[in-house]
């Protein structure tokens, strides 16, 4: 068995896991202050990955200054998207609020389409070399990027509700939104801000696999790949999605070794995050460290 690629994969899916595990925490964020699961998570990262690459492309921006500006539009666009769209579904069936996520998917990736073409596009060039050699592994720079900056993120989610006023009104808010807004708190500032976050950070993810593997449509499936990181973890755990993202990084990448060393079915990589899924769905229904709710009749 060849152990050096093994623990190439190993380390590969957890670098990618901690990608994961902060777009997980997105999900779980726009969830637990608004009861609404995000289905156009994935856009997120597509529009920030094709705004940052149309200002590297078009204006010849250095990658950090366009970095920094795709960060700027993305909490405008996160918190326009909620004001003007999902804020008057406030107090609407959480169905209507999630088939709106579902339309908002649908119409932003006919809107980058349109915009963008359907042809790859690759980012200029970042970084002078290709790999970093890392005790005899092979690490794109890209990745190792986003897992320094994907530990600062976790650092600063878990300062952020712990510490911060508006990040204690957001824990408020999860816990109960009308005795948050009796107290004071606005709530659809929460709502709004919970959204900007989300785009934020998704954008970040958005940009590192467009680095990688260039800029397309495809990339929006992302959000769906993370959904059993979501699920897994506990779809109100901001703790069970860092571990959710490291579980699923992992497990794919194991998948992938399995699969080309001896069972070589073909596409296990891209289904054993979603057997895994059934799987603890089966087992623990609320997921590894979700709230379990008992309802009395």
């Amino acid at each position: 068995m060849n152990w050096e690629l093994l623990l190439q994969l190993v380390i590969n899916g957890v670098i990618l896991g901690t990608l994961y595990g902060v777009v997980a925490m997105c999900f779980t964020l726009i969830y637990k202050a608004s009861q609404v699961v995000n289905f156009a998570q994935g856009e997120f990262l597509l529009i920030g990955a094709w705004v940052c690459w149309w200002l590297l492309t078009s204006f010849a921006l250095p990658f950090w200054l366009g970095f920094l500006i795709t960060f700027a539009f993305m909490m405008a666009f996160g918190i326009l998207l909620q004001v003007v769209v999902l804020r008057p579904l406030i107090g609407e069936p959480v169905i209507s609020v999630i088939m709106v996520t579902i339309g908002l998917s649908i119409f932003f990736q006919a809107m980058v389409k349109w915009l963008f073409g359907v042809i790859v596009q690759p980012f200029p060039p970042i970084f002078e070399t290709k790999t970093v050699d890392i005790l005899g592994l092979n690490v794109q720079p890209a990745y190792l990027m986003s897992f320094v900056i994907s530990i600062l993120i976790m650092a600063a989610f878990a300062w952020f509700f712990k510490t911060s006023r508006l990040g204690l009104a957001m824990r408020a808010t999860a816990f109960d939104q009308q005795v948050a807004q009796s107290l004071g708190i606005s709530v659809k500032k929460v709502f709004a801000m919970a959204w900007a976050i989300s785009a934020i950070v998704s954008a970040l993810a958005g940009v590192v696999f467009g680095i990688v593997n260039g800029v397309s449509s495809a990339l929006s499936f992302f959000g769906i790949k993370v959904f059993p990181a979501v699920i897994v973890g506990g779809l109100d755990s901001i703790v069970g999605a860092v571990i959710g993202g490291l579980i699923i990084g992992i497990l794919e990448n194991v998948a992938e070794f399995a699969d080309s060393q001896f069972l070589h079915v073909g596409n296990l990589y891209t289904i054993a995050p979603f057997y895994i899924l059934v799987i603890i769905l089966m087992i623990k229904p609320y997921g590894l460290f979700g709230t379990e709710k008992i309802e009395r009749v």
